[in-house]
């Protein structure tokens, strides 16, 4: 700990305040578009669409054979410049490959008649 200088520490603190901001992004932007729809009067979940992205296969209907275990960083690089996955891809179990499901904050309540 002796050869640490003030640059390295201040360049570790840095790094550490951005892996922080990078993990919460998501958090901080699905609470200002909540609060944006609901000062809109809007759904604060899916923004009155009354449908909401599956979770697990992220509203594509297809999942990657083998779950968690067939993370390949490599593909999911090829895959996010536009290339074919070479990954075998099935059908998402949790929404029966549709890819949505039902608002549970809006789509039970009856539509208002006219």
């Amino acid at each position: 700990m002796d050869n640490i200088t003030l640059s390295e520490v201040a360049g570790l603190g840095v790094g550490t305040l951005l892996l922080c901001a990078t993990i919460a992004a998501p958090k901080i932007d699905s609470f200002i578009s909540a609060s944006q729809r609901s000062s809109l009067g809007m759904c604060k979940k899916c923004g009155d669409l009354r449908l909401i992205a599956c979770s697990k296969c992220r509203g594509t209907g297809l999942v990657k054979a083998g779950g968690l275990l067939s993370f390949n960083f490599l593909d999911d690089m090829y895959q996010s410049l536009g290339g074919e996955s070479k990954v075998k891809r099935i059908k998402c179990t949790e929404c029966q490959a549709t890819g949505r499901f039902c608002c549970p904050n809006c789509s039970k309540v009856p539509p208002v008649p006219s």
